[in-house]
C-alpha cells in the first residue's frame, strides 16, 4: 500500500513563510492520550506546545515534560542557524528555521521538515513511540556534508492545561551517568529521561533560566502569556551522512527506552501506521479519507491513568479503550465518544476496539447516565450531560450493525433497560419523561446539559433547559432501538410498551415542535421562557438518525432552511444569521468566545448528520453530499496539518478557532466519505453489465 502524503504549502518571502509557519501546528499522539506538539516554525506559541506532554497516572494527569528543544547547526563555512527558538519579551525573534526551511510534510501522518543550506538537505521528523510516554527526534542528512548541531532542551514541569507563567519547580536535579541524563523536581513528578545517539556527542553545562518567553495565541485568548523555563545545557554531536542524530525524551524506565531503539522505534511506527490503513477497507483507496485514517488514530487511546478500569477490562479479558474528544486541551467526553465511535472505529475496522469504549463507558452508567466527561488526572466521571446517554444507545446499535456480536447485547442490557426506565420515571438534572406528553426534559440550575454547553463562572450561556428538539429525536431513537432489541430477545410484551413510549414521544413531537410562522422545528419547547424558536442546526437529527421522529412530509422545509441559512463549506453555524444573539466571529477572551460558541460559530461535526438527512432526502445526488465533505481538504493543510479542528467563524473566511484536532469533527467527515463511498459501490453493482 502507498503511503499517504500531505505537502503544507507556504509562500517563500521570509515575513510571510514565518508567520504563516507560527500559525500552522503539527501534531504527534502516543495512544495514552499524551502528545507532541509545536508550531512549524519551531517555535512554542501555545502553552500546550512541547516535544513531550507524558500522559502520567492520576492524580498527576498529562504534564508537559520537555517544553522545547532549541536546535542549531554549525554549517561548513562556519555559519551557525538557529532552526528553533522562543519569542521573548523586547528580544527579537531567533529562530530562522523558517527562512531556510524546503519543505514541511506528513508522511503517512509523521511531520517532516527538510532544510536546504545550499548543497545540504537536512531531514527532521518527530515520533512518539506508540503507548510509550517516549519521544523521538530525528534529524538526518539527505545531501552534503557533516554538520555539526547542538540541542538544548529546556523544561518547565507543569499540568499541560497550567498557566505558562506557574513558576519553575524549585530547583531542578540534572544527573549524569555515562550516556544517560536525568532531570528530576523536588515533586511527585516522575524524572525526565534524555539520551542522545549520533557522532562525536558531548554536553556542556551552561545551566540557564530563559525568562519572560511570549506564547502568542495565549495572549491573543486573554491568559497569562509569560513565562520561564530553565535549561541544564546543550548537547553538541556530529550529523553526517552515515549516521543520522536521535534525542529520545521519556518518561519511562531506561530498560523501556533502551528496548526501542532509533531505527526499530521508526520502523515498527511505520509498520502500525500501514497496518492501520490496511484494516480500513471500506475507506476509499484515494483522497482525504485516507488522510483521516490517519488522523482517527490519534484520539482513540488507552487511559492508563485509570489503572482500576485496565484491571478491571483484563479480569473479563477485554482491553480498556476510550477515545480523546479533541487536542490539545479535552479529555474524553462521553457525548464525543458515543458520535465519534462510528467514524473512528468502525469505518475504519477497529470494531473491537469500539466494544471496548462501549463495555468501558457502560461501566460507569449512574442512574441511567453515562458520564459526561473525565477531569484531567481523575478516575471518576461526570454526569452533567442529557445526551451522552442517548448517543450511547446509537453508537450500540451502529457496534452491533457492524461487529455481528452477539453476545455484547445480551451482556449491556440489563443498562440499557435501566437507562430508559430511569428516563421514564425521572433522574438527577432534572432529567426525564414528562407524564402528560411523553417528551423528554432536562435542565437544573447552574448546568449545561445538551451539547451547547458553554459556561463562564455561573453564567450558563445556552441553558436549553425545557425539551430540547435533539434530545427528543435522540429520546425517539433509544426508544425504538430498544423496542427492536427486545423484539430480537423474545420480550415480546415489553417491546410493545416500549413502542407505545415511542409512539406518544413521536406524536407529541409533531405537535409540539413544528413552527408553523418559520417552516422549521423550535430549538426548545416548554422552556423556562416559552417556545424558543431560535434557528438552530439541532432540528436536523430529527431527520438525520435511523428513526426520524419528524413526520417525512416536513424534511424538506427543514432542510431548505437548514441549507439556506445555516450550512456552510465547513460545517452548519449554530445560530442562523440575523438572530439576536448571533456572533460572526470567536475570538477575544474566554468569555468573548464563549459568548460566541454556539451562537453562530460553525462546528464540522454537523456535517456528517446534514449529510444523512440530505441522503434520505435526495438518494441519488451522491456526488453532490460528496463534494460538501471534500472541501474539508483544504482545512487539512491548517492549524494541526492532516486533523480537522474543532470550530470555525461563521462567516468568511471561517478561521479556524478551537482545538486543533478534534475527534468528532474527523470522525464525521470521514463516516460520510465512507458511507457515500459505499453506496457508489452499490449503485455501480446494481447496474445491468
Amino acid at each position: 500500500m502507498n503511503g499517504v502524503l500531505r505537502r503544507v504549502a507556504y509562500r517563500k518571502s521570509e515575513a510571510e513563510t514565518r508567520e504563516t509557519l507560527l500559525d500552522k501546528e503539527w501534531l504527534v499522539t502516543n495512544g495514552l492520550g499524551g502528545y507532541a506538539s509545536g508550531s512549524l516554525a519551531g517555535v512554542i506559541t501555545r502553552g500546550f506546545h512541547g516535544y513531550l506532554v507524558a500522559a502520567l497516572p492520576t492524580p498527576l494527569g498529562r504534564m508537559l515534560m520537555l517544553n522545547d528543544l532549541i536546535e542549531t547547526v554549525g554549517l561548513p563555512d562556519g555559519q551557525s542557524v538557529q532552526l528553533s527558538g522562543e519569542e521573548r519579551v523586547n528580544t527579537p525573534l531567533q529562530a530562522q528555521g523558517a527562512e531556510y526551511l524546503e519543505e514541511f510534510c506528513l508522511e503517512d501522518g509523521v511531520p517532516v521538515w527538510i532544510f536546504r543550506f545550499g548543497e545540504i538537505l537536512l531531514e527532521k521528523r518527530v515520533l512518539m513511540v506508540y503507548r510509550q510516554n517516549t519521544v523521538h527526534v530525528n534529524y538526518r542528512l539527505k545531501s552534503g556534508t557533516a554538520v555539526k548541531m547542538t540541542l538544548r532542551p529546556s523544561v518547565n514541569f507543569r499540568p499541560h492545561e497550567a498557566a505558562v507563567s506557574t513558576p519553575l519547580a524549585g530547583n531542578y536535579a540534572f544527573t549524569v551517568i555515562e550516556d544517560t541524563f536525568e532531570i528530576a523536581a523536588q515533586t511527585n513528578i516522575p524524572a525526565l529521561r534524555l539520551m542522545l545517539h549520533g557522532k562525536e556527542k558531548s554536553l556542556t553545562m551552561d545551566r540557564t533560566r530563559f525568562q519572560e518567553i511570549v506564547y502568542r495565541i495565549e495572549e491573543s485568548r486573554g491568559y497569562a502569556a509569560h513565562g520561564d523555563l530553565w535549561s541544564p545545557g546543550y548537547f553538541s554531536v556530529v550529523l553526517t551522512p552515515d549516521q543520522p542524530v536521535t534525542l529520545v525524551a521519556s518518561v519511562e524506565s531506561w530498560d523501556a527506552i533502551r528496548a526501542v531503539s532509533p531505527k526499530y522505534a521508526e520502523r515498527a511506527e511505520s509498520l502500525r501506521r500501514k497496518r492501520l490503513q490496511a484494516r480500513a477497507v471500506d475507506v476509499p483507496a484515494e483522497g482525504i479519507a485516507r488522510e483521516l485514517v490517519l488522523a482517527a488514530d490519534q484520539f482513540i487511546i488507552v487511559p492508563e491513568g485509570r489503572g482500576e478500569d485496565t484491571l478491571r477490562a483484563r479480569a473479563a479479558g477485554d482491553e480498556v479503550r476510550t477515545i480523546i474528544a479533541g487536542y490539545p486541551w479535552f479529555t474524553d467526553w462521553g457525548r464525543d465518544t458515543m458520535i465519534s465511535l462510528e467514524g473512528l472505529t468502525l469505518t475504519t475496522g477497529r470494531t473491537v476496539e469500539a466494544g471496548y469504549i462501549l463495555r468501558t463507558f457502560a461501566h460507569y452508567i449512574r442512574r441511567g447516565l453515562i458520564p459526561n466527561m473525565f477531569p484531567e488526572g481523575h478516575d471518576e466521571g461526570l454526569y452533567h450531560t442529557a445526551d451522552a446517554t442517548l448517543w450511547f444507545f446509537h453508537a450500540v446499535a451502529r457496534y452491533l450493525a457492524a461487529s455481528g456480536d452477539q453476545l455484547f447485547l445480551p451482556e449491556i442490557f440489563p443498562q440499557l433497560q435501566a437507562i430508559i426506565e430511569y428516563h421514564l420515571r425521572g433522574t438527577d438534572f432534572g432529567i426525564g419523561v414528562d407524564p402528560d406528553d411523553g417528551l423528554l426534559r432536562q435542565g437544573a440550575e447552574g448546568y449545561q446539559l445538551t451539547w451547547m454547553d458553554a459556561k463562564v463562572e455561573e453564567w450558563v450561556v445556552t441553558p436549553r433547559r425545557g425539551k430540547a428538539v435533539e434530545i427528543n429525536a435522540l429520546w425517539y431513537n433509544a426508544l425504538c432501538y430498544m423496542k427492536q432489541w427486545l423484539q430480537e430477545e423474545g420480550e415480546t410484551e415489553k417491546a410493545s410498551e416500549m413502542g407505545m413510549h415511542a409512539q406518544r414521544c413521536r406524536d407529541s413531537f409533531q405537535k409540539r415542535f413544528w413552527y408553523t410562522d418559520g417552516g422549521y422545528l423550535y430549538d426548545v419547547v416548554d422552556g423556562e421562557t416559552g417556545d424558543d424558536s431560535s434557528l438552530r442546526p439541532n432540528q436536523i437529527f430529527a431527520v438525520s438518525l435511523d428513526f426520524p421522529v419528524l413526520e417525512k412530509d416536513k424534511w424538506a422545509r427543514v432542510m431548505e432552511c437548514i441549507e439556506r441559512t445555516l450550512l456552510t463549506p465547513v460545517g452548519l453555524r449554530t445560530l442562523a444569521p440575523g438572530e439576536k444573539e448571533y456572533k460572526a466571529k470567536y475570538y477575544g477572551n474566554l468569555r468573548a468566545r464563549d459568548a460566541a460558541y454556539h451562537q453562530g460559530t460553525v462546528w464540522p461535526w454537523l456535517i456528517g448528520a446534514y449529510v444523512d438527512a440530505w441522503l434520505k432526502l435526495h438518494p441519488d445526488e451522491l456526488d453532490r453530499a460528496e463534494r460538501l465533505l471534500q472541501a474539508f481538504e483544504d482545512r487539512l493543510g491548517q492549524n494541526a496539518v492532516g486533523s480537522i479542528g474543532e470550530i470555525f467563524d461563521a462567516e468568511p473566511p471561517y478561521t479556524h478557532r478551537g482545538c486543533v484536532a478534534q475527534g468528532w469533527s474527523v470522525a464525521e467527515v470521514l463516516r460520510g466519505l465512507v458511507k457515500i463511498a459505499t453506496l457508489k459501490k452499490k449503485t455501480e453493482s446494481a447496474k445491468p453489465a
